[in-house]
């Protein structure tokens, strides 16, 4: 059993199969858990990936599903892989409890869109930018974990990089006036994000500090993430910094905030255009 890190999308996929599975069987979470022998909170947390995945009793639900061998086969074949911890295991001292979930999906997402309303969104942050920022965020934290923290977000853009996946983000000009680190930071993240335009696979967006208002207007940070496996929708991550982070995942609730973003970035200024001054 892999140790607990946030899972990751192949075990997510699997999860998601057994309960689809189960649902298609008509079999109830209650029948599922007396062939485990075990209580139906059990089942419930294999088929939202809440824990690791076990041979045995995957195997025993499958068997209760009446599954045939041609699928339940290559399905045992990938439990391995499944319960293998993620890239980030190693990061689990620097991250919050909620970023393991999100990276968890992130770290296969083919895109990911994000808006935050004050500051540079953190996939385009500089590690000097992104150290002078947590430095405020996590005063208590010491230097060699703030360090760690850093050394994560170049994993998580190195990673977008190597796979390809598409980042498109939208932000206010206001962020680019508000002092994160000195001088010199604020000036190697505006020039990062010059160079960053013009990179094939990433998409800036800076709303004008003369723009009338849009339909992210005073909406806190959020992120939607695509994963190419159809058995795991598009999620939507809603932060409210220092309180809360959200991980939503129902589709009206996904389309809304999509429908939301969409509006926004129609009305901001086309990509590509130069950043304001």
């Amino acid at each position: 059993m892999r140790a607990r890190s946030g899972p990751t999308v192949e075990h997510r996929v699997l999860a998601v199969r057994l309960r689809l599975l189960r649902e298609r069987a008509g079999i109830s979470l209650r029948a599922a858990a007396e062939a485990l022998d075990a209580h139906p909170a059990t089942v419930r947390r294999i088929e939202r990936a809440e824990t690791g995945l076990d041979a045995r009793q995957v195997s025993e639900l499958l068997r209760c599903y009446g599954v045939p061998p041609a699928v339940a086969e290559p399905m045992m074949a990938k439990l391995a892989d499944a319960n293998l911890p993620g890239w980030w295991h190693r990061w689990r001292d620097a991250m919050d409890t909620w970023q393991q979930e999100v990276i968890g999906v992130e770290s296969s997402a083919s895109l990911v869109r994000t808006w935050h309303p004050a500051l540079v969104p953190e996939l385009l942050r500089t590690p000097a930018y992104a150290a002078a920022l947590h430095r405020t965020q996590y005063p208590d934290d010491p230097p060699a974990r703030l360090e760690r923290r850093v050394e994560l977000l170049r994993e998580r853009r190195r990673r977008m990089r190597e796979r390809g996946a598409d980042l498109w983000a939208l932000f206010p000009a206001a962020a680019l006036h508000t002092r994160v680190g000195g001088p010199e930071t604020m000036a190697g993240q505006r020039a990062a994000l010059a160079e960053a335009m013009r990179e094939r696979h990433i998409t800036v967006q800076v709303v004008p500090m003369d723009h009338p208002p849009h339909p992210l207007t005073g909406m806190p940070p959020l992120h939607l993430l695509r994963v190419p496996a159809p058995e795991i929708g598009d999620q939507a991550v809603l932060e409210t910094p220092g309180v809360r982070v959200d991980v939503v995942d129902d589709p009206e609730t996904v389309m809304a905030h999509r429908i939301r973003l969409d509006a926004a970035c129609a009305a901001a200024p086309r990509p590509g255009t130069p950043l304001p001054e």
